[in-house]
């Protein structure tokens, strides 16, 4: 068959039944072979690099390969920022270009780029395809990688002459993952785990996105049960245990609650599950891992050691790692620890009191509003996502769709949007974002609208960047400068522009009620939170533990 249509019976083969782009000359051929094909949905996007957030969204969403799509040259490098964000946070996606064709490559062509040059430091891996044989197994190869393992972004380029070119084609199921089964020195290293985790007084278990990557949150409650081990969650962890769990501590690290940070600091193991410790997870490493045993678990032996020395490092499948430490007898009483872990809750919670309207305040409204009730959050980055991180309440994995290691601005719309065009009317998404953001990706309500998705978007408008004004007020002595807007936006003609309602909020009254209204409605809406510029609280001071924090007063 012709290339452009194997490579949609490749895509029916993996189960993909959306996939976002924008379409251009060299990657033309492959819309053309969608136009009679009904079982994939294609969602046209109003930027390259929307499509590639949008994919991942919905990867984040259902655990399923995201793909987006793009021609050759800008459309190819409009990408990259969506596939670096995939990478960083360790998303499925696969990402098909469109090339110049083969007897063209290298000469300086019309919208010609080395895409593959450019994204190789971004992927987990790429392929060029340069001859007919290559296509099919390049994209089952792509697939594959993509979700094997770690997980992480792959690119196909694809030369335009490619598709039009006659491929060999035979169709074949999708590859079911098989689980290894655990050789006896890796049992040897399970066991010493185990002894290390009985012999703790004050162990405390970290949960990274790794956790919600191998689907191992049933086997991660199961296991903190068994030994009565309070959990604490990076920002890419959040949702990997329920929030309303007992032995759920909460959001740790820059930002994190000081309860989190507290038990965190206080602990003698650590057991970390799919989190490579980042810096904005540990602060100064040689305070955070002083006079503290580390148990190390990740599907990826390279994060074993490399920003913090383990004790005992088990690289491997979580959820058989954590049936293999099931197995052994729990001697240690933690009910001594936990208390002191309750005090701490009761010292540093959150007062919610309060008279005017605040970020927190609605973070919590909304969590109370859609407690029990099919919701997921998806923010963009910056003082609201510290905010909705802290006081949300997420109760299901896969239900926290956030840019982590990146912090790429921008994300959170058209992350939102993917979310949602994979759950249909099963789930509906609240996006959280700051005025910066929507300023960087807010074009993509035209395809909200366009689509009529339901997305609720919280747009909190304090006329400023204010992360960067936070850092430059505890870092730069409050030299404020390029991040103020002295011009300020009409968020709410903006989105009746796309043809959705919008409505503008300074109170507490007028929040719930608009969000009320919001959510009995089965269409976009935007609420625009009209705020007094303030600064996220907790923050661990520069170079200090995690329990060591900045006093903004």
């Amino acid at each position: 068959m012709k290339g452009a249509k194997a490579v949609v019976e490749c895509l029916k083969e993996q189960g993909i039944d959306i996939i976002f782009g924008y379409p251009g000359g060299m990657i033309l051929p492959m819309y053309d072979a969608l136009y009679d094909e009904k079982g994939i949905r294609q969602i046209l996007t109003v930027h390259e690099q929307n499509a590639a957030h949008a994919a991942d969204g919905y990867a984040r969403a259902t655990g399923k390969v995201g793909v987006c799509i793009a021609t050759s040259g800008p459309g190819a490098t409009n990408l990259v920022t969506g596939i670096a964000t995939a990478f960083m946070d360790s998303i499925p996606m696969v990402a098909i270009t469109g090339q110049v064709d083969t007897t063209l490559l290298g000469r300086d062509a019309f919208q010609e780029t080395d895409v593959i040059g450019v994204t190789m430091p971004v992927t987990k891996h790429n392929f060029k395809v340069k001859t007919a044989k290559q296509l099919v197994p390049a994209l089952r190869e792509a697939f594959k990688i993509a979700k094997s393992g770690r997980p992480g972004p792959v690119l196909v380029d694809i030369p335009r002459d490619i598709f039009f070119a006659e491929v060999p084609y035979e169709k074949e199921e999708a590859e079911k993952k098989a689980a290894g089964k655990p050789d006896a020195d890796f049992q040897i290293c399970a066991a010493e785990a185990a002894a290390v985790i009985r012999q703790a007084k004050r162990p405390v278990l970290i949960a990274g996105g790794g956790v919600i990557s191998a689907e191992a949150s049933k086997e991660l409650t199961a296991f903190v049960e068994k030994y009565g081990i309070p959990v604490v969650m990076t920002l890419m962890g959040i949702g990997a245990i329920s929030r309303s769990h007992p032995l759920c501590v909460g959001f740790a690290g820059m930002h994190g609650r000081k309860v989190a940070n507290n038990t965190i600091a206080k602990s003698d193991v650590i057991i970390a599950l799919g989190s490579r410790f980042g810096d904005r997870q540990t602060g100064n490493v040689v305070k955070y891992m002083k006079d503290t045993k580390f148990i190390h678990i990740d599907i990826d032996p390279a994060e074993i050691d490399k920003n913090v020395h383990s004790s005992i490092g088990l690289a491997g499948n979580m959820k058989i790692i954590l049936k293999l430490l099931m197995k052994h007898d729990t001697m240690n009483n933690t009910s001594k620890w936990l208390g002191e872990i309750r005090k701490w809750r009761e010292e540093f919670a959150y007062d919610y009191q309060v008279d005017h309207l605040t970020v927190p305040w609605a973070m919590h409204h909304i969590a109370m509003r859609t407690a029990g009730k099919p919701y997921s959050f998806a923010t963009d980055v910056g003082q609201h996502q510290m905010w909705a991180a802290l006081h949300l309440r997420v109760e299901e994995p896969r239900t926290w769709l956030t840019s982590g290691g990146l912090g790429t601005m921008g994300f959170g719309l058209p992350a939102a949007m993917g979310a949602q065009a994979a759950y249909g009317k099963s789930r509906r998404v609240v996006h959280i974002a700051g005025d910066g953001g929507m300023r960087m990706t807010g074009n993509e309500l035209y395809t909200i609208a366009r689509l009529n998705l339901p997305i609720i978007s919280i747009v909190c408008d304090n006329t400023s960047l204010g992360m960067i004004r936070q850092l430059q007020k505890v870092m730069y002595k409050e030299r404020y400068i390029a991040c103020e807007f002295s011009h300020e936006m009409d968020f709410v003609g903006y989105a009746n522009s796309f043809g959705i309602q919008a409505t503008a909020v300074s109170t507490q009254e007028e929040f719930a009620s608009a969000f009320l209204e919001a959510m009995q409605a089965d269409a976009p809406r935007i609420i625009v939170l009209k705020l007094h510029r303030s600064f996220v609280e907790p923050m661990i001071k520069g170079g200090a533990r995690l329990d060591e924090f900045v006093d903004f007063h």
